[in-house]
């Protein structure tokens, strides 16, 4: 009897699990996700949570990690954030990225990767408004205190850094929990 009853508690624990884990399968296929790195980015999540998925973000994951900036970047927020691939960071000076990740540089880290985050949820459609109501580009304000401009050409959407390097947005819109990233494929930079 004692055998019987114990089945069919694991039964209905098993049953509920099935369920359960069935339901939050839907609610990620439902999202509207983008895939970035070979992974797709849920709206659900946020900025970190998505990036560690990337495996065209692992340089940008492990400068965030060694900037301490894993928590800020899981916070409320909204951010926008420029977020640059593994391919724009080799396009740095050799090691450039080796020497930025070294505990002695983490203060210049923070500002090289607040350089790419901008506080609000700034979509590629208001975006595009800023860039109309600036007559061709839009200049903002990042999270290190100094400005990137915003410009599109042909459809494309660049961002310009104060030294004049430009990254072009590749993927557009990976909507986040708390915020928005627009792949880019340019490290910006601030002067220094």
């Amino acid at each position: 009897m004692k055998t019987e009853k114990l089945s069919k508690i694991v039964l209905g624990l098993s049953l509920f699990f099935v369920t359960s884990l069935g339901f939050a399968q839907d609610k990620m296929m439902k999202e509207d996700t983008k895939m970035v790195g070979g992974a797709a980015m849920y709206p659900s999540k946020n900025i970190v949570e998505n990036a560690v998925n990337s495996k065209d973000h692992t340089t940008l994951v492990a400068a965030v990690k060694a900037a301490g900036l894993v928590e800020a970047l899981q916070s409320d927020g909204p951010f926008t954030v420029f977020a640059p691939t593994n391919a724009a960071f080799e396009k740095l000076p050799d090691g450039t990225v080796s020497t930025l990740l070294k505990p002695e540089n983490k203060k210049q880290l923070q500002t090289i990767l607040k350089y790419h985050v901008v506080s609000g949820n700034w979509k590629a459609k208001a975006i595009a408004k800023l860039i109309e109501d600036g007559d061709g580009k839009a200049i903002v304000k990042t999270l290190s205190g100094s400005t990137l401009t915003i410009w599109s050409k042909g459809g494309d959407v660049y961002v310009t850094d104060e030294n004049g390097n430009s990254g072009k947005v590749t993927i557009a819109d990976v909507n986040q929990s708390n915020g928005v990233i627009h792949v880019v494929d340019t490290v910006l930079l601030p002067k220094s």
